[in-house]
């Protein structure tokens, strides 16, 4: 069968370090790699894309249909990404813009790509459009180099205490505009704004970030530990246990941002509050207990032999 338009444009870009030719020729081009809301395969589709510093934005125009395109629906039920410019691969956090930062930056895109304006007046809907943030731990955090089991524990560890600190500064700084909002006091005002995107695609991002993590513990790496080192069962059983209560906390935050619009901001932050608390002793127990005995380990695993004739 004849390649689809989009996988020849995707073959073309992987081929040619991110150059293609055709109606994209010239152009700003990047692949977006989304996990499917329904099916949890991975999709990926080229799109345009405008800098802004370090972020990338990308607009669900869909050639001005009525409705959003699949990645964009995609990318609200798994915010984490994976993003292709040239040569360069990384995974992002995509993050929707809201109301004047929205407007603001869909001005800003349209400056250097015009067609979007003439998409934008086809259609009722309005165009999302997404920023897409390096999913990268800060310089100086974590380890150095990925050399052993311990080390790759850690940096995952470092990644998750990263986003749950943003997702913290992001909430503080919702309750300070709603403070804000209640002292101007002026008669016909709107009312104070809810938690938003931003907030919602930070947390769902660490939300199932941690899950994957846990999950693969409990499933893998603690019972291939418990066969070398018996001694360590009550270790393993009290960090099961965590997991456990983390994963409540994890429901309660995940039910609160499924309709992040008639969230309780104050339930949202009191639970996050608990989550901040548990996580930072449930990893500072872990480290302490099996970094050393995984400090041997070598990471990533050596590839078994090839045993075919």
């Amino acid at each position: 069968m004849p390649l689809s338009f989009n996988q020849s444009v995707i073959e073309e870009f992987r081929s040619h370090a991110g150059k293609v030719g055709g109606p994209f020729a010239g152009g700003d081009l990047l692949l977006l790699t989304t996990t499917g809301a329904r099916t949890g395969r991975p999709h990926t589709t080229p799109l345009g894309y405008v800098a802004d510093g370090d972020r990338l934005l990308v607009v669900g125009s869909n050639l001005g249909a009525a409705s959003h395109p699949a990645w964009y629906h995609n990318l609200l039920a798994h915010p984490v990404v994976g993003v292709e410019v040239g040569t360069e691969e990384f995974e992002a956090i995509a993050v929707p813009a809201e109301g004047a930062r929205r407007d603001r930056l869909f001005e800003q895109v349209v400056r250097v790509a015009p067609g979007y304006a003439e998409y934008q007046a086809s259609t009722d809907r309005i165009l999302p459009v997404v920023v897409l943030e390096r999913s990268e731990v800060p310089a100086g955090e974590g380890p150095a180099e990925v050399t052993s089991l311990a080390d790759k524990i850690l940096e995952v560890h470092t990644w998750l205490r990263h986003q749950l600190r943003q997702v913290s500064a992001e909430t503080d700084a919702h309750f300070a505009a709603r403070a804000a909002h209640r002292r101007s006091g002026e008669p016909g005002e709107p009312p104070a704004p809810g938690l938003g995107l931003q907030i919602r695609q930070r947390c769902l991002a660490f939300c199932q970030a941690l899950e994957f993590h846990h999950t693969g513990e409990d499933g893998h790496v603690f019972p291939v530990m418990a066969g070398y080192h018996p001694h360590l069962a009550d270790t393993f059983d009290r960090l099961r246990e965590e997991h456990r209560t983390v994963a409540a906390i994890q429901g309660e935050l995940a039910a609160l941002i499924a309709d992040i619009g008639a969230a309780d901001p104050e339930r949202f932050r009191t639970e996050l509050a608990r989550m901040s608390q548990e996580l930072t002793a449930h990893f500072a127990y872990e480290e302490e207990q099996l970094l050393p005995v995984l400090a041997e380990v070598p990471w990533p695993p050596a590839k078994a032999p090839d045993s075919t004739p």
